[in-house]
């Protein structure tokens, strides 16, 4: 049998002989707000989670259970598990030129590579070594990797030392050649950082709005000076032992 409240045209026709009660147009539209209601609060409910951890999405599971709760959060496990699956490097490696194509050239392919052609005797490419170490850890989706310029090209002139090569998809995306580019011994892993961020190689740094400023906890005149004699010091030990 037809659904005599179903909107066709045959019923259409028995409304109009009487035989079917007229078509009630005001129930039809609270049908219809209540289901953009309906669409809205889950769109407002996913956007609720978007910024939330796994600690706070569990706090929030022990409070309701709720079935957009628990995919987000299974969302959110999943890209987790994704992430750490790239994060798989964490160092700085040495490699040979036999090497270069299979850990650069085709290792580009799932992650940005970053080559330093080095020497070790040339004081800014030593200073090169120690930021890249540094990034490495901090970005461990990213491959950063190592080879003596001269082995990689013979005769490479030591004025183009250190040089950077920026690999992604397969193909050399930068070619960053002499101290110069780098800012000399001024040079820091924060100045890299913004350098690669420019090319993909690693996210650029977070630019706090106004609000996030504030909410920073802020340093006390003793804890900058005592902070300064601190890194003072360390700079001390590091020209005392050298770095290679």
């Amino acid at each position: 049998m037809d659904d005599p409240n179903a909107d066709t045209e045959w019923n259409d026709i028995l409304r109009s002989k009487g035989i079917l009660p007229p078509k009630d147009e005001e129930k039809d539209d609270r049908m219809e707000d209540a289901f953009v209601d309906m669409v809205r609060a889950r769109q407002d409910r996913l956007d609720s989670l978007e910024n939330k951890d796994l600690d706070e999405l569990d706090e929030l599971e022990d409070l309701e259970d709720d079935q957009i709760l628990n995919q987000y959060r299974h969302q959110r496990m999943m890209e987790m598990h994704a992430l750490a699956a790239k994060e798989k490097y964490g160092e700085v490696y040495e490699i040979s030129k036999p090497d270069f194509i299979r850990e650069v050239t085709e290792a580009s392919k799932d992650c940005h590579v970053v080559v330093h052609l080095y020497k070790d005797y040339i004081p800014a490419s030593k200073l090169m070594t120690r930021c890249l170490t540094e990034l490495a850890s901090q970005f461990k989706a990213t491959k950063f990797v190592r080879i003596a310029s001269d082995q990689c090209i013979p005769n490479f002139p030591d004025h183009n030392v250190p040089t950077i090569l920026i690999y992604g998809d397969g193909d050399i995306k930068a070619n960053l050649a002499g101290a110069i580019q780098f800012g000399g011994m001024k040079m820091t892993a924060k100045s890299l950082r913004a350098l690669f961020s420019q090319y993909g190689a690693v996210p650029p740094e977070k630019v706090l709005d106004e609000d996030e400023k504030n909410s920073q906890p802020k340093k006390t005149i003793y804890q900058s000076r005592a902070t300064a004699a601190l890194s003072s010091d360390e700079e001390s030990d590091d020209d005392d032992r050298g770095y290679y």
